[in-house]
């Protein structure tokens, strides 16, 4: 599932313990680098998936790296690959990314998550740990990356991108999950003072730089944009994230919208499947089942400004070609109106 957890004290504590085998260069876990040997799971819906659909884009990794797409929703057991002809993934010839994590461990004991990396070669899955995942694509694929791709994980930046981003993933990406599942009145607003108190120091950073860390899209911008590009159709109201919206916020709704206009961003995102996945699938949030149809998304095509406060979004690279997998125009209409 996209937020496997528990509840503790009638708070919501995401399970961490992924599959933490690592794709490198040198292939000290038997797992080296190789065009073609592995396949991407992912689900659009998801925001952590999302991230790893953006930075392959970004640096090119098509041809190397393949990619898989379940569907927005999924059951109990699983993620599954309902879009597809006959409901099975056309390249690892499986109805359910469970499958894969059964191959590695037939007794796999914890949360069946996308993104995955899944070994061509043996069909079970090697690491799920979506951290991990995009740093890797960033440093250990260098060899594969297009030409012109950016730096996303710069080494002299690295230390301020986890400094920046682990208060972003505590308080933020995984913020608005403890507003959403909180079990208690006080759980929730314990969840809720954090998130818009760690939004206001993001607005304030926002204010006079135009990205998170040095002066063009890193590894920190692709984590947190996942979750801004959700706040507005899911978090606000689904989520009881509801102080204002996104778009109330001047900094941050400038840069949400700069990111997205940015190829490889806004060109991921898939709104139809992330309010589906939301309102269909979390039964104990939303009982109906019923999916709204808004907010309108026409505003995220509307210019940000925000190239006055300098820098590019590449850095000496080039922005990616364009987008191989199609998010369907009528779940994404912000694209046609950038298309212009």
């Amino acid at each position: 599932m996209s937020e496997p957890g528990t509840y503790v004290e009638k708070s919501f504590k995401r399970d961490t313990n992924y599959i933490t085998t690592r794709i490198t260069a040198d292939g000290r876990d038997g797992f080296p680098v190789e065009a073609g040997r592995y396949r991407l799971v992912v689900s659009r819906a998801c925001p952590w998936a999302n991230r790893a659909i953006i930075v392959r884009r970004l640096l090119g990794l098509e041809d190397a790296l393949s990619m898989g797409i379940c569907g927005p929703t999924h059951d109990k057991r699983s993620w599954t690959f309902d879009l597809d002809p006959g409901g099975v993934d056309p390249v690892l010839q499986i109805p359910r990314i469970q499958d894969a994590y059964l191959k590695r461990d037939p007794d796999y004991p914890r949360g069946i998550t996308v993104p995955a990396m899944v070994d061509l070669t043996t069909g079970a899955v090697v690491t799920n740990d979506f951290k991990q995942i995009t740093v890797d694509l960033e440093t250990q694929w260098r060899d594969l990356h297009r030409d012109g791709a950016p730096d996303l994980y710069p080494d002299a930046l690295a230390d301020e991108i986890e400094s920046v981003s682990e208060p972003i993933y505590r308080f933020v990406n995984n913020g608005v999950y403890r507003c959403g599942f909180a079990g208690t009145q006080e759980a929730y607003d314990k969840a809720y003072r954090r998130l818009w108190e760690h939004l206001d120091l993001l607005e304030e950073r926002l204010s006079t730089r135009r990205y998170l860390v040095g002066d063009h899209i890193t590894e920190a911008d692709v984590r947190l944009f996942t979750t801004l590009a959700r706040f507005d159709p899911v978090y606000h109201g689904h989520f009881k994230c509801n102080r204002n919206k996104l778009s109330e916020m001047g900094a941050l709704w400038g840069y949400a919208r700069d990111l997205f206009q940015t190829p490889g961003f806004g060109d991921t995102i898939d709104f139809t499947h992330i309010k589906q996945h939301y309102y269909i699938v979390h039964t104990d949030i939303n009982p109906t089942g019923v999916v709204p149809v808004g907010p309108a998304l026409e505003n995220w095509a509307t210019p940000h400004g925000r190239e006055e406060l300098g820098g590019s979004p590449f850095g000496d690279g080039t922005p990616p070609g364009p987008p191989r997998e199609i998010v369907p125009p009528e779940h994404n209409p912000v694209l046609a109106l950038l298309a212009g």
